[in-house]
């Protein structure tokens, strides 16, 4: 599947799958380069995705007299 077409779900599913093909170490030097740069792309591509998102509720909280940013809080 390629990356693009990804929700931000199935890539993380993606690369919590490639972080635990690393972890367990069974791979040959080249082929954890290629996972780590695979990884490594998912990442940026989750990383776009999230301040995709952000953007969007920064332009949601525009209200009528002009623009209000508010801080957004996670748990």
């Amino acid at each position: 599947m390629k990356k693009e077409k990804m929700t931000f779900e199935e890539a993380m599913d993606n690369l919590e799958e490639i972080v635990s093909e690393l972890e367990k170490g069974d791979l040959s030097l080249d082929a954890s380069v290629e996972k780590f740069k695979k990884g490594m792309e998912i990442s940026n591509y989750c990383s776009d995705l999230l301040n995709s998102a952000e953007k969007s509720i920064t332009i949601l909280l525009k209200d009528k007299d002009g623009f209000s940013e508010e801080e957004f809080e996670t748990e």
